[in-house]
């Protein structure tokens, strides 16, 4: 038990809460252990002396049945006092055993469905059937009339009597309304986190058909989100999640060239450059309800001409084959939508009325929405606005209204709610997409970009994909960029002329060459991000960014503008290579700045 734990524990680096549950949890059973061991030293000490007299005598006199008499007490003895402490060590929390407190038969079935108030007898209709990983499944019929959805609102009264947390058990609906498929495990599946499966990932991937792998299930299956006709709302309070929930969705959108990511900040700090920096984000600016506002009108003009395209095309909605003819999927993403919504902020009215009417309608267009707030609540998301939104993930909020906000009224009330996560695990959520069948727990994949920079590397691959496909920012005619551009004055393409999300002087028309010539600096600047310096060598920084040579990427800077290579300081060697601020020069050079 101590060495799962250990290794649960290192499975958990960085994720602050599991980390202390589980040293917690180490720290207790290593009391238990030498309690234990106490114990059992002591116990077997006063046995073998009680023993020992007896079997003496029993030596001396020679009689062979008071011997076997005597051995087997003793082994009882020691049996009995050799069993495990059940009790924690004093002060310790309370640690649930490694192992079933309750086996999985027919009987236990019956008598926890009877504790949940349905009165009668099931029918089991398939045995327990057990898989390698200890997890079991069981098929039957309910009592009487009593339907399985009746039980799974009862789904946290059924775990307690199987003696369960309730996310080691699961109920779905097997067929006929009555009857049940009751899946259950040993262990609690969302404890130790999962990195994602997109960092595997080198090729295309098709977000419109195939979806997005986001988080998992408690049965330990991918949860894939298509991005198709659905809007997304992803809510929870703070430090819940939330945010790499999202980063999971969106980093998958990013890897399919027909999705324009058009990403909108709630914050100041450069949580989404990222996406600016490697050329990916369509549109990206920082907090500015303005311009919001101009995105949101701009998009709205943009569905009449989707619609006209899809009606010389006699299609009432987008479809795998016609997403590049209409100009793509538009997937609107608003980081902290509180800043916006909230009553008393500028242009709040005017923002979601524009929301509201987007989200009804826009979506057969390929317009869609991802929408994230720490403040679930019906200020900041009317329910017209959410309840448009079919995608809805909530993680750990504070009350159950505010869960019912995100999910939809009564949601608490059939067994999901998200306040009640004890203890709260980063990423664990209640998951509704009507479109791909999913009412369920899911803690969404692990994706660090501050201490390992893995959507920075995944937005170089990203990167590649797109300009291969011509649909980098710059390559193509974007009609939203072009409107708020004719409206503003500023471009925000690519986070404007810098990257960062503050929207400047629109870049030039470049031809074929100078295109290549600036997706050469970005990425060059992004594989200076990750080597956690401004100065770098040709080969390095072609090894980053593949595809490339270093002669091949030297020939390319210097058509850019960014010069020769100069002496640099690297590792206090002098070597050939690179300054960022001359990359940085070209780049702007060639946006047009």
């Amino acid at each position: 038990m101590i060495r799962s734990a250990r290794t649960a524990l290192r499975a958990a680096d960085g994720d602050v809460a599991t980390e202390d549950r589980l040293k917690a949890i180490i720290t207790a059973r290593r009391a238990d252990y030498l309690r234990h061991r106490l114990i059992h030293t002591g116990r077997t000490a006063a046995g073998a002396v009680a023993v020992g007299a007896p079997v003496a005598v029993g030596v001396a006199t020679g009689g062979l049945w008071v011997d076997l008499a005597i051995g087997l007490a003793g082994f009882a003895t020691g049996a009995w006092h050799g069993r495990p402490g059940r009790r924690p060590a004093p002060g310790a929390p309370e640690i649930a055993s490694a192992e079933p407190t309750v086996d999985l038969d027919d009987e236990t079935i019956q008598k926890a469905v009877n504790e949940c108030g349905f009165r009668g007898a099931i029918r089991i209709v398939q045995p327990t059937q057990t898989s390698p990983d200890g997890s079991s499944v069981t098929v039957f019929d309910m009592p009487g009339a009593s339907t399985a959805a009746e039980l799974k609102k009862k789904l946290a009264s059924l775990a307690a009597a199987l003696g369960r947390d309730v996310s080691m058990v699961d109920v779905t609906k097997a067929g006929a309304e009555g009857r049940v498929s009751l899946w259950m495990s040993n262990t609690p599946p969302f404890d130790a986190p999962r990195l994602s499966p997109l960092l595997d990932l080198v090729n295309t991937l098709d977000a419109f058909k195939t979806g997005v792998p986001v988080a998992w299930n408690k049965r330990g299956q991918h949860v894939v989100l298509p991005i198709n006709n659905s809007s997304f709302v992803i809510a929870g309070g703070t430090r819940s999640g939330k945010g790499v929930g999202a980063s999971n969705l969106v980093v998958g959108a990013a890897m399919d060239p027909r999705i324009n990511l058009r990403i909108v900040a709630g914050k100041e700090n450069g949580e989404w450059n990222a996406y600016a920096k490697a050329g990916v984000a369509s549109t990206y600016f920082k907090p500015s309800p303005e311009r919001l506002l101009a995105l949101l009108k701009a998009l709205f003009a943009d569905k009449g001409r989707r619609e006209r395209t899809l009606d010389t095309l006699s299609k009432s909605k987008i479809t795998a084959d016609t997403i590049d003819k209409v100009g793509g999927i538009e997937l609107l993403v608003i980081d902290e939508v509180a800043t916006y919504t909230r009553p008393g902020k500028p242009l709040r009215d005017e923002i979601l009325e524009a929301l509201t009417d987007l989200s009804a309608v826009a979506a057969g267009a390929g317009i869609l929405m991802v929408l994230i707030t720490q403040y679930p609540e019906v200020d900041i998301l009317p329910t017209a606005l959410a309840m448009n939104c079919t995608t809805r993930w909530a993680m750990k909020v504070e009350s159950a209204s505010q869960s019912n906000a995100i999910l939809g009224g009564g949601a608490s009330g059939m067994g999901r709610d998200s306040s009640k996560f004890d203890p709260p695990i980063p990423g664990l959520g209640w998951l509704v997409n009507g479109f791909a069948g999913i009412t369920d727990l899911a803690r969404s994949f692990d994706l660090d970009e501050d201490e390992r920079g893995e959507i920075t590397e995944l937005m170089l691959r990203a990167a590649k994909l797109r300009e291969k496909a011509g649909r980098l920012a710059g390559q193509w005619q974007d009609p939203i960029e072009q409107q708020l551009l004719n409206e503003t004055g500023l471009s925000s393409a690519a986070g404007g002329p810098d990257r960062n999300g503050i929207p400047g002087r629109a870049a030039g028309q470049l031809n074929p060459a100078q295109q290549r010539q600036l997706a050469a600096c970005r990425q060059v600047l992004l594989a200076m991000d990750q080597l956690g310096r401004d100065v770098a060598q040709l080969d390095e920084m072609a090894g980053i960014i593949r595809a490339i040579t270093g002669d091949e990427l030297g020939e390319v800077l210097r058509a850019a503008g960014a010069g020769g290579t100069v002496k640099v300081t690297i590792d206090e060697r002098r070597v050939n290579g690179y300054r960022r601020a001359d990359i940085e020069d070209a780049a702007r050079f060639l946006e047009g700045a």
